[in-house]
């Protein structure tokens, strides 16, 4: 209804895109308004969603506000009539360009190298928009294991144990339960101090558009955060997958860059990268395990669902079994008879 009263007419409005966070539309405004040509985004955070990850800022608007001159290729903002609108950015997600894996070329890399660069410039002090946590909650600068605890206790409290009650009895079977968090904590104790910046903290390929200049966009600044600057580099690392080498052509070019303008920021890498990366291994057991599970509608294309959700949590368990010191891995076939028996006792539950 909000996309209606702005735009130019409901014909012109595409939507709801697909999203987890937000119910999503797009239309062109009206030219009284002034903004010239281009699309819009109208959103709204869904409501009952499971948020997986610490964010820090409390508004997504508010921040691109204020990083307008310091991040370059970042969605505009404007408000109209109260509603903070974002500039759609036309074009295609890197993802639908080259596929989950699959090595990207030097020109666009040379642009993910730049946001790193423009990221690590952005310090603390300078970000003076609203904060969601309390001051005592922040780590202080360069306090990269308070920074690490953080996470990791908001991953034990807010999806873990919040979750518990529904999801409680899978991740027993699977073999994870609330034991794990100590034996993590304890691999991750003794990092090395960076100074603390900006990060984005969600950079993987359907977060970055490609314009029809051939231009890289950021866009979904939901999750941003301030914190240690290898942290950033290790979850890009994790979600794109890149090939052996490109990735360490990657990570080569990051401790160049960062060193450069901030010297510290690459401190202690060749022992921190591993230990922040087992942390987004096990991370995503707890976020994937309540996602596939949820995923999961009674039909007729039930057990494929099943079949592949086991599939792929088996893959993410072998993956996190080191970091989280497990024992062993169940076979693909009992994860999946684990999901089989969640989906029918929820589904009872809920009558």
């Amino acid at each position: 209804m909000r996309a209606a009263q702005l735009s130019i007419g409901r014909n012109e409005i595409e939507g709801p895109l697909r999203g987890y966070h937000h119910e999503t539309y797009v239309f062109p405004l009206p030219d009284g308004i002034g903004l010239g040509q281009g699309r819009w985004k109208c959103r709204e955070p869904r409501s009952n969603l499971l948020w997986f990850d610490r964010r820090c800022f409390v508004s997504e608007e508010q921040l691109l506000k204020a990083l307008a001159g310091h991040i370059e290729r970042i969605p505009d903002v404007f408000d109209v009539d109260s509603t903070g609108l974002q500039r759609f950015v036309e074009g295609q997600t890197l993802g639908s360009l080259y596929t989950f894996g699959e090595a990207l070329p030097e020109p666009i890399l040379d642009q993910i190298v730049l946001l790193f660069e423009q990221l690590v410039r952005v310090a603390p002090e300078t970000i003076t928009v609203e904060r969601r946590c309390v001051e005592e909650d922040r780590p202080a600068d360069g306090d990269t294991n308070g920074f690490l605890d953080r996470l990791i206790h908001f991953t034990e409290e807010q999806v873990y144990k919040k979750n518990r009650r529904r999801f409680g009895e899978l991740f027993q079977d699977l073999g994870v339960d609330n034991s794990v968090f100590p034996r993590l904590r304890k691999r991750t104790v003794r990092l090395s101090g960076r100074p603390f910046c900006l990060l984005h903290a969600d950079l993987h390929r359907e977060n970055f558009i490609i314009d029809p200049q051939q231009q890289l966009w950021t866009i979904d600044w939901e999750l941003a955060m301030v914190g240690d600057p290898l942290y950033d580099l290790a979850t890009h690392l994790f979600l794109m997958q890149y090939p052996d080498e490109q990735s360490k052509w990657v990570q080569k070019l990051w401790a160049e860059v960062v060193e450069h303008i901030r010297p510290g920021s690459s401190a202690g890498m060749a022992e921190d990268l591993p230990l922040l990366m087992d942390y987004k291994r096990a991370q995503s057991v707890f976020t994937d395990v309540i996602r596939e599970a949820m995923s999961l509608v009674s039909g007729p294309d039930i057990d494929t669902e099943l079949a592949q959700a086991g599939w792929k949590l088996h893959e993410i368990l072998t993956v996190a079994a080191d970091p989280l010191d497990l024992s062993s891995v169940p076979s693909q076939e009992d994860i999946t008879a684990a999901l089989d028996r969640w989906r029918r006792d929820d589904s009872q539950a809920k009558g």
